[in-house]
């Protein structure tokens, strides 16, 4: 097996699909999220209001007020129930859908996710793919199980001459390659 999709054990019996291309020609295969999910809108709160001072009264503004605003702005990981498998010189990139700022005001926050190859399996997370997603529109969206949420494209890639080959085994899951 070159590459593909699995789904985690723990939702193995929640009638989850894999991922599928929709068209002929389509690079991206659709994620859908594996449960229903609530993404608020950054608006909420008194983030405003923290702009508001920051932008008038800079000197006014508290640490709790930046821990506040910085809450309500952050990108929230939204669950597919997949893995995926992929040869050692592959990667999947995580895309959004197209439609998804359009019709539904929801963005990945970096742009685009890096699914590396030993993702796969981590014994974190058993390698679940999540969607990190931001809703700037102005009211809470809910994403119901099922919905096309983000796409996954298997890439190859390519390392630099005589590059020092890292040694370090994956030892988490989501975000565990910092340093």
């Amino acid at each position: 097996m070159l590459r593909g999709f699995e789904i985690v054990s723990a939702k193995r019996d929640q009638g989850l699909k894999l991922p599928q291309r929709q068209t002929k020609s389509a690079a991206g295969y659709d994620l859908a999220a594996s449960e229903d999910f609530v993404l608020p809108s950054i608006w909420r709160g008194n983030f405003l209001k923290t702009l508001w001072v920051l932008h008038h009264q800079p000197d006014q503004v508290t640490e709790e007020d930046l821990l506040n605003g910085d809450k309500l702005i952050k990108p929230f990981l939204v669950p597919t129930g997949i893995k995926c498998y992929m040869q050692p010189n592959e990667f999947v990139l995580l895309a959004n859908r197209s439609s998804a700022p359009l019709k539904r005001r929801l963005i990945l926050p970096n742009g685009v996710g890096i699914v590396d190859a030993d993702y796969y399996n981590n014994p974190s997370n058993e390698g679940e793919l999540f969607v990190q997603l931001i809703n700037y529109g102005l009211r809470d969206y809910t994403i119901k199980k099922g919905e096309r949420i983000g796409q996954a494209i298997f890439l190859p890639y390519l390392t630099a001459d005589n590059e020092e080959t890292p040694q370090a085994d994956r030892t988490g899951g989501f975000g565990s390659t910092k340093k």
